[in-house]
């Protein structure tokens, strides 16, 4: 599976921005779906994942309440709707693909190229 991230951009604190992640080369909704972060100088996090058929969902307790992943599997694509933004909320976004296993560790067998999301205060 080849991964495409994109959306990331500049935003103030309150804000909005939703990132994407489209998926290639294998079939998508065998996939569940996860997005992790990393800032400068931090360990890469997890944020959210979304099951192979979208029923289920997952969050870091950092983001409950304000982000929303939900995936578009005739589309091929992944989104991380958030909203509210914090300062704390500044890294490099990833989206990642695993077949089975704990969608909230970081033992993923795919992984995207990444796109920034900075949020000024």
């Amino acid at each position: 599976v080849q991964l495409q991230a994109c959306g990331g951009g500049l935003v103030q604190a309150g804000g909005s921005l939703r990132v994407s992640c489209a998926a290639s080369g294998r079939t998508f909704s065998n996939y569940n779906m996860g997005w992790f972060r990393q800032d400068t100088g931090k360990e890469r996090e997890f944020v959210a994942a979304v099951s192979w058929r979208g029923i289920n969902t997952y969050y870091a307790e950092s983001v409950k309440g304000r982000f929303t992943i939900s995936r578009g599997n005739a589309k091929n694509t992944v989104y991380l709707q958030m909203n509210n933004l914090k300062p704390e909320d500044t890294a490099v976004y990833y989206c990642a693909a695993k077949n089975r296993g704990d969608v909230t560790n970081q033992i993923y067998e795919y992984w995207g190229q990444g796109t920034q999301v900075t949020v000024s205060s």
